[in-house]
């Protein structure tokens, strides 16, 4: 099938924009008098340093209206939306900064997306959502309708899942989960009953920040059925889609 051929491609692709974004930080040079460096993202965070005229400095992250940076003799710190404004890049162009879109990818709390691909041998379609804990840990329900040769099957899944850098515009993650399926063998498999099994899975995968409230993502998921028979079956589970944020 195109989808299952599509969804590696996909892994792939992401995992090489992922080489290339993050290879290095953001250079940029101080133009007014001087820039301080406060301890925190907000005024009511101490100056604990100042950087002059011409001293370079590295762009490590953001969020919100502040900027974290790092300067020469490995000062680490964070600097106003509106200082920044007025540095430049090496050459002396004015420096572009981040779009809103990078701000609200960063402070997103809810996801939801569509995703397809293979079920060990199926076509599988999935809708998912998810809401962020933490910066690093999100609880996620997805529900899975699965195509295949001679049964189809329904799968509602919870996940949580981890995502160690979410700053990063591609960014990897893992999850675990449980859920459960029902499978419904096909008419002229009628002689065949229904099962309903539960289901245990861990999984990788790398979502990518392309615009504005838009993802990419891709996944791969290993899933444990636990059958009556004392037989469990493993199934791998391939799937790239589009998710957006709010």
């Amino acid at each position: 099938m195109a989808a299952r051929a599509l969804v590696p491609l996909l892994l792939c692709l992401i995992l090489l924009l992922s080489h290339g974004a993050q290879g290095s930080a953001v250079q940029a040079v101080v133009a007014e008098p001087f820039m301080e460096l406060h301890t925190g993202p907000g005024r009511g965070y101490p100056v604990f340093h100042v950087l002059d005229r011409g001293e370079h400095f590295e762009i490590l992250a953001r969020r919100t209206d502040w900027f974290r940076v790092r300067g020469p003799r490995e000062h680490v710190g964070w600097v106003s939306l509106a200082q920044m404004r007025l540095a430049t890049v090496a050459d002396g162009r004015p420096l572009q900064l981040e779009g809103a879109g990078a701000t609200e990818y960063s402070q997103r709390r809810w996801e939801s997306g569509v995703m397809l691909g293979d079920f060990g041998g199926g076509d599988v379609i999935s809708l998912y959502g998810s809401y962020l804990l933490t910066r690093n840990l999100s609880v996620e329900l997805t529900g899975s309708t699965i195509t295949g040769s001679f049964s189809d099957a329904w799968m509602a899944n919870a996940h949580l899942v981890h995502q160690p850098f979410p700053e990063w515009r591609v960014s990897p993650f893992v999850s675990l989960g449980t859920g459960v399926i029902w499978i419904r063998p096909q008419a002229r498999l009628a002689e065949t009953e229904r099962r309903r099994d539960q289901v245990a899975s861990v999984g990788l995968g790398l979502r990518m920040h392309l615009t504005r409230r838009f993802m990419l993502r891709a996944e791969y998921r290993s899933h444990l059925i636990f059958t009556d028979r004392n037989e469990n079956e493993v199934v791998d589970e391939w799937k790239a889609g589009f998710a957006f944020f709010f």
